[in-house]
Parts: C-alpha cells; structure tokens; sequence
C-alpha cells in the first residue's frame, strides 16, 4: 500500500467529526509529519479530504456516499458545459465544507443562468446527502421588493404582530421557510445596507429576530446562495462581503463555446417538444442561426427566443400550414436569421452542416436528438422528397425552377441508392431486412419485368426495390402520403418503363393487399432506366479530386502535401489569388479541364465564396457530375484522394471526405498556431558569409514537407565559433532547435548534418523524420485533449517522448511514426487511467515473457521511471509487458 493510501486510511479512521492533525497521525503510524501534511494536501487536492483551521490545521475525509459509476447533476450538467468546470467545482467545495457547507455568491451577466445553477447546487447537496430529500429551495428576488425596503427585509426575516402598520399578525420569513435547506436571494445588490446588516448576526451563528421582535432570538440552518449582475464591490457592503468567502462567476454566452451553445439549443428543443407532445424537426439553417445570432440577455433570451419560435411552429401545424412541428429559417424572426450571415466567424462549426439543404434536426422528450439526412437513415426516397419540398417552397421556389431541383434531387438520389443498397444488402440476406412477402413481391416483380423489357434486371435492381417496397407499404399504412413530383417527366422520358412499373403496382396490389398510387409507378420506372449501362458505366469512372482556394498558392499548397504524404499526383490544385476575379478563375478551371480531357467525376474541395457554385456551372457545360465540400483543409484533401485512388464512387468519396469534420470538430482544429507552447526551428550555420546559410536553407525548403506555421529554418552567419553557444541560446529562448546543418561539429546534444550531407541530400530524410516525429506529438496532444481526464494531453505527450527517446537510445533503433502514434496513445491512456485509480489488466503469462525478453524488461523499466516519479504512479510488471510489446516487433524500425 502506498503511504498516501496508509494515510488516507488512518484519517477516516481517526476522525469522528472535529477533524485529525497532521501529528496525530504521523504519530499513529510512524512517520514524520512533514511527509503526512503532504499527503494531506493531496487528498484535499483530489476532493478526498476538506481541512479547516489555521493553527492547528484540522482534516476530515469526504465520505465516498455516491457509487463510482454514479454521476451527480453537476457531474452531468459540466459534461455539457465544460466552460463551467471551475465554477462546479467551487460549488461542490462550498456544499462539501464541514460542518454545513460554505455561502456562495454567484456573479454573472442577466440571462446566464444564476438561479438554475443556484438550483443544481441544490440538487448536488441533496445527492450527496448532505442535506435531507426534502430540504427546502427557497428563491427571493430583491429585486421585487427594491421600493419598499422595510417590507423587502419583513419578507426575509418574518414580521412580529403589531410591527408597522397592516402588520396584523406574525408572519414566517423566508429564512425561517429554508430552514435545513438554501435560500438563493436573487438580485442581492437590491438588499438595502439595514438588511444586510441584519444578515451579518445570522451568517454569524444562525440566529435572527422578525421584525419588530426585540426578547426572542430563533435559529435557522440555511445556508445562503446569493446573486447579482453588478459589482460586489461596488453594491454590497464590505462586512457582507467578508462573510459569504465563495464567489463564482459564471460566464456569458459569448465567453462559452460554440459546442455548449449547440448543447444548449438542443436541450430547450427537447424541452419544448416534452411540453408539446411531439417531435420537432429543425432546418440545420435554423440551427446556424440558432449558434450565431447575436443574443446579448445570454442564455434566458436563447430560451425564450426558442420557445416563440416553437410556438409559432406548432401554430402553423394546429392549423394545417404544416404536416409537423417544423422549423424553417424562413420561420424564425429577422434577428436571429442574421446568424447565417456571420459564417467567418464560426468557420469550423460550417464543417458540421454542409449540405445544408438536406438534413433536419429530430428533437423530442429523449436525451439523444437526431440528424435526419436523405433518406433518414433508410434510404427513404419520400422523407427526401417531403422535406425537400417544404423547404423549396419555403424558400419561394415554384414551378419551373421547383422542378429542376427537384429532377436532380431524385437523380442523385437513385445514383446513390443503387450503391449504396447494393453495398450494405446482399441477396441471401434480404428476407431478414425486409420479410418474405416483400421479397415474393420483388421476385414476381423482377421475373414479370424481365420478360417485358427484354433484359436481365441486375442484382442492384432486386436489392433496391426490396427495400424501397417495404419503405413504401409501411408508409402507405401509416396513411402518409406518397407522391413523385416528377411523374410525368418519369411518364415521357422513360415511357417503356413506366408502362412495365404500372403493371406492377398491380402485382404489389394482388400480393401485399394494398392500395398503391400511380406516383409510385415512377419510382419503379427508375429503377429499370437506372439498371444498365449508365449506372454501371458510372460506377467504373475515376473521380478526380481538384482543389480551389484563395490565395497565390493557398490550393497547390495543400495538394502538395496529400499527394507527397500518399506518394502520388493524383489531386489538383487550381490557386484562386486575391487580384483575380472569380470569372478568371472559373475561366483557367474550365481551361484545364478541356485541355486535360477529363470527363470523369469531379469533387470539388473550395474554401469559400463564390468557388462554391463551380461545380454547378461544370455540370452545365461540361455534362459531369460534381460534388463540392466547401472549408477546405489539408485532412480533406488527403481523405477524398486516398478514397478516390482506391476506385471509390463520386457519392462514397463525398460522403466519405465529409466525415473527416467529425474529427476536426473534436477541438483538434480549433487549436490556433498561437495556442501552441513552442515553435521548432532548423538552424543552418555556415561562417563563410550569410549566404551560404541562405542556400541551405533554400536547399531545405525545396526538399522538406512541413508547416511553415510551426516550423522555420533559421539562416546564421558566425564570425567565428566563439559566439555560437550564445547564439543558439537565444534561439532557444523562443524556439525549440529541432536540429542543427553546420559546416562544422557543436558541442551540443541536437541532432547534427554536415553542410555536405544536405547538398548530396543524404539527410533530407532523417530531417523529415523529425519533422513527422514532432507533427505526430502535435495532433496526438490535440486528439488527447478531450480524451484524458486527469491528466493535461500536452504535458504527458513531451514526458512520453522523453519515455520513448529513452528506450529508443537504449535498443538503439528508431521507431516509425504509425509505431510511435501507438505506443503514445497507450502510454498517455495508461498514465490517466492509473491517476484515476483504474485497474490494470493482467498480462498472459508475465513471468516466462520476462524471462525471455530480460534486456527488453530491465530497458523499458527503467525508462519507466520517468513516468512514475512525474505522475507519481506505479507501472506494474504487466504494464511494462504491455508496453514491451510495442518494442518486439520489427515494424517499428524505419
């Protein structure tokens, strides 16, 4: 057992309520009180133990009530609200300090939620059980009462019969009804001097007198919440302020992140569809307004902006306007609508809601709401239809202009269907997705179909229509509407077919015992045109992925590094310079195209602006299908070319690139350069004037693959070598040197090239090696952030580097980077996981792996070291095996 545990255990043994000294149990066990105060300090530091008293200090343990896999609602309610994570834990230290807890006064803008965090205080004291089930909440604002002072303070503290005049008889104060529980004064810096005066006795020894008493003294246990929007300092009386000693300040909207705001819209939706009784859908439109919008009473206005959009939302429903609860930015008022104009400034929250036009938010009574994309999740070509068509018309779409839309709507949506029914569904499992009526249906379907069109319907053709058959009986008897607002485009173009769907509704009749529309005849007429060459033809295309974004070299930059990082040529980079007009642009896109001859799929990746609609006005002239991701960044050109080398489909490679944003949402993004600790730095040092150490460096530059917003190569000219420790210095008082080009040998530890090594380009590669060595500690340390829960990602990932480096010089090898990215995600997941005091999994048969890789052990033992005394841990025999793992295997040499 470790000491601090011995310690630990000794305090909860010896206290019985007044609190254990440092000596006593120093003395209790033997050991000197210097290590035990220690300790102590620890285990207050982990909310373990609270001490109270100057001299002598007292402590006390905090007695593990809840479960571990029990979260309170202030655990919960900071998950969701990280920005608040200090606040909570003032709170919980407030409610925790013996023997009643401490008075809390809560700072904050209107609006940001001071009396809800009043109430969850409230609700954590009750779940600890440091107060009973049905301890009182009692809330008094001041501000009602601000004009009449003497009734403000009767109010709070009772009225004794005969008081002032109209004071009839006694009456109970408020503090008198919280007694066992909390009183949140609202408004405290309405509380006139007189009452706060009259606080000072009670918050003293809980005792107080009603109004107009003078012979009897009462006692109360409350323990006081306050709040206000001013100054302390400025409003309330400095002897006040000496006694409520916890203050928290909670920040405004504008201070949290835009995650907690998308959190918080999400739970007032719930909120509102629990009150209403049904589900509310919400354009993402909506919801982009919803997270920008200019809302300066902070999170009160957010609430009751949401709620008067609802209600006009169900207004619109009760009175037929609308199917459902549907929210539209049509629908929402001119100030919150201005949200969707600000989209430079939340550019990485875009990256979660392209395609905009095409996805809805679900939200009902339920925790978990619901992104509702084409097909909502099915493959449901008449969800698409029907939100499509609300929101076209919503937008003042009609008639001609509808129709294209819609036309190519239900084109792509087939295109994709085939694949992607194709790829998830086989034809020996069917029956199970879909039921053996469906599947005899299909079957007499595609055997009638075959023998009026002449041809062999393709395995394509049965899978898809199984589904969409079921999709459309179930929603038939639901008694939804079916309808295809391209019927009689459907009925000309593909008059062969459709003749063949009619004749099977009446199949789809006799079977299944329903009654089908004739929009549903167009439907399976699409499927027969598609089956054949077109679609098989299109599948065998290439994609080709070219990038667009301002900037003199802002694209090729980017294409530059994913096709060097996946050893190709493949993506195309076109520059958009600032100087140039968008028409010039679009101009040297289409030039390039016709002289490339390419008439493959394209996906577009553009950054911003007008770039956007390129991929529209190429369909137009050029007759190719495009897909444009606008936000571009280095991940996604890496991801859509890696997939579209691969032989991908245009729709696989869009839907695939667009899932790189989950991982950019994840805060790894949202990092700026400036945020980072250091700078890296190549130092060329030449003494044969400066520029020499010029060339080199454009020597380097021309060779080397890095960001030039972390890393920079530094040219220095020495006289003579007598000043060149002084100079490094000072460049590493800002930069850290990851190595050294020099036509001569430095006494330092730095990795070193010779000036020859970097003309022959002999060290090109090992410098890149350390290059990709430092960028993968940068994007593990950004992809840990939210990861690790006791430990900071940024600090442990240079501890494990100095871990690795150890063991690396030890067996004298080097390890690769897919290598190293495994090895520090286990080492940091292991240091957390045995801060928080998490088990360790037993290694199969430890002993005799010992044995046979001893040098192994004892290397990796040692190096460990560095990670026990740092976190102060202690890394197990099975750990080490864990970690020995990693080093047996070949592949981690380059």
């Amino acid at each position: 057992m470790k000491r601090i545990d011995m310690v630990y255990q000794k305090l909860k043994e010896l206290d019985k309520g007044a609190g254990v000294s440092a000596s006593d149990i120093a003395d209790s066990l033997g050991l000197s009180r210097a290590n035990v105060s220690s300790d102590l300090n620890k285990l207050c530091d982990e909310g373990k133990a609270v001490k109270t008293g100057t001299k002598p200090v007292f402590f006390r343990p905090v007695q593990e009530i809840l479960h571990k896999n029990e979260e309170t609602s202030l655990d919960k309610f900071v998950e969701k609200n990280p920005s608040l994570f200090s606040a909570v834990e003032q709170a919980k230290a407030a409610i925790l300090y013996p023997p009643g807890g401490m008075h809390i006064l809560i700072l904050g803008e209107t609006g940001v939620g001071k009396s809800m965090f009043a109430g969850l205080i409230h609700k954590y004291a009750i779940e600890i059980n440091r107060m009973e089930k049905n301890s009182p909440f009692v809330v008094f604002n001041c501000a009602d009462y601000a004009n009449n002072p003497q009734l403000l303070i009767s109010q709070l503290f009772g009225t004794k019969k005969g008081a002032y005049t109209g004071a009839d008889s006694d009456k109970i104060g408020l503090i008198e009804k919280a007694d066992g529980g909390i009183l949140f004064l609202d408004e405290v810096h309405r509380l006139p001097p007189e009452g706060q005066e009259m606080f000072f006795a009670f918050i003293d020894n809980g005792i107080f007198r009603r109004l107009g008493e003078t012979d009897l003294e009462r006692k109360s246990n409350v323990l006081i919440i306050a709040a206000t929007t001013e100054n302390p300092e400025s409003i309330l009386l400095k002897t006040f302020m000496r006694r409520i000693p916890m203050i928290i300040r909670l920040p405004n909207l504008r201070e949290r992140s835009i995650e907690e705001r998308f959190n918080l819209i999400c739970q007032f939706m719930r909120e509102e569809s629990n009150k209403l009784g049904r589900q509310i859908m919400v354009s993402v439109n909506s919801m982009r307004a919803f997270l920008s919008y200019s809302c300066p009473n902070n999170i009160g206005q957010l609430k009751t902006d949401i709620q008067l959009v609802c209600a006009k939302a169900y207004a619109d429903f009760v009175s037929n306007k609308k199917e459902d609860i549907k929210i539209n930015s049509i629908d929402l008022p001119q100030y919150i609508r201005e949200g969707l104009y600000m989209e430079t400034e939340h550019r990485q929250l875009w990256n979660k809601f392209l395609n905009i036009n095409k996805r809805y938010f679900i939200f009902d009574k339920s925790e978990k709401s619901i992104l509702l994309e084409e097909g909502s999740g099915e493959e449901n070509i008449y969800e698409m239809i029907d939100m499509k068509m609300h929101e076209l018309k919503d937008r003042g779409l009609s008639g001609e202009e509808l129709d294209k839309e819609m036309e190519k709507d239900i084109k792509d949506y087939f295109e994709k269907y085939f694949y992607k029914v194709n790829n998830t569904i086989d034809i020996s499992d069917i029956e199970n997705v879909v039921g053996i009526e469906i599947v005899r249906v299909v079957e007499e379907i595609i055997k009638f179909s075959e023998k009026r069109l002449n041809r062999v319907l393709s395995k394509e053709v049965y899978c898809g229509m199984a589904v969409h058959i079921y999709n459309a009986v179930e929603r038939i008897r639901r008694n939804r509407k079916i309808m295809n607002p391209q019927l009689n485009k459907i009925r000309t173009e593909y008059s062969e077919e459709f003749n063949v769907a009619l004749d099977c509704l009446k199949i789809i009749e006799q079977v299944l015992d329903v009654s089908m529309p004739i929009d549903e005849a167009g439907f399976l007429a699409m499927f027969f045109a598609y089956d054949g060459k077109e679609v098989k033809e299109q599948k065998s295309k290439d994609v080709k992925v070219i990038v667009i974004a301002h900037g003199k070299a802002t694209a090729t930059s980017m294409v530059e590094t994913a096709n060097s990082l996946l050893g190709t040529k493949y993506a195309i980079g076109i520059n958009a310079p600032l100087d140039e007009k968008p028409q010039q642009v679009l101009s040297k896109l289409k030039t390039y195209l016709k002289n490339a001859g390419i008439k493959s799929d394209i996906l577009f990746l553009v950054d911003m602006g007008s770039l956007t609609t390129f991929g529209e006005e190429i369909e137009k002239e050029f007759g190719i299908k495009t897909k444009t991701i606008p936000l571009v960044s280095t991940l996604h050109v890496i991801e859509a070319t890696r997939k579209a080398m691969i032989g991908h489909s245009l729709e696989e490679v869009y839907e695939e690139t667009l899932n790189v944003n989950t991982f950019l949402e994840e805060g790894a993004s949202s990092k700026t350069v400036s945020e980072m600790e250091e700078k890296l730095a190549i130092v060329a040092i030449c003494t044969t004037g400066e520029g020499s150490a010029v060339a080199v460096k454009n020597i380097l530059e021309q060779h080397l693959n890095y960001d030039n917003n972390i890393f920079e190569i530094i040219p220095i000219n020495l006289v003579g070598t007598e000043s060149i420790h002084t100079r490094l210095r000072n460049i590493e008082k800002e930069k850290k040197i990851l190595c050294i080009v020099s036509s001569f040998k430095i006494d330092t530890s730095i990795p070193q090239y010779g000036l020859h090594e970097v003309l022959s380009l002999e060290a090109i590669k090992p410098i890149q090696r350390l290059i990709d060595i430092e960028n993968t500690y940068i994007k593990m340390g950004d992809t840990l952030e939210n990861q690790l829960k006791n430990i900071n990602s940024k600090y442990v990932l240079q501890d494990i580097k100095k871990f690795i480096n150890a063991i690396e010089n030890e067996l004298n090898i080097k390890v690769n980077t897919n290598a190293l990215i495994g090895i520090a995600l286990h080492v940091a997941c292991m240091i957390d996981r045995l801060k928080g005091g998490g088990s360790v999994d037993e290694f199969m048969d430890r002993g005799k792996y010992i044995s046979e890789n001893y040098e192994l052990y004892n290397i990796v033992k040692r190096a460990c070291e560095i990670l026990t005394k740092k976190y102060d841990i202690d890394i197990s025999d099975d750990e080490i095996c864990y970690i020995m793992t990693f080093f047996n295997y070949k592949i981690i040499l380059n």
